[in-house]
């Protein structure tokens, strides 16, 4: 059993940016089952990032949880099948 589950971010409110608490995650586009292919993003040494197939821009912020966004409900909740 994995003991780091990556975070998922979704952009279902069509957000311009969202800011995340975690450099490296998996973009779903929306959310399920209107999602893209799980896009996953390592932002390395850069503060920004935009994912390749829908183009949300995604922006670090360590004041967050690595699992938290801003705004809150483009954070996808872990589940059993994420």
């Amino acid at each position: 059993m994995a003991e780091h589950v990556v975070p998922h971010f979704h952009n279902d409110p069509g957000v311009p940016v969202i800011e995340v608490g975690a450099k490296e995650f998996m973009c779903v586009g929306a959310k399920p089952p209107f999602d893209h292919p799980h896009i996953f993003i390592d932002m390395g040494g850069e503060n920004e990032a935009i994912c390749s197939y829908c183009s949300t821009l995604y922006r670090y912020n360590a004041k967050l949880d690595p699992h938290a966004a801003l705004p809150a409900e483009c954070a996808l909740p872990a589940t059993a099948d994420a």
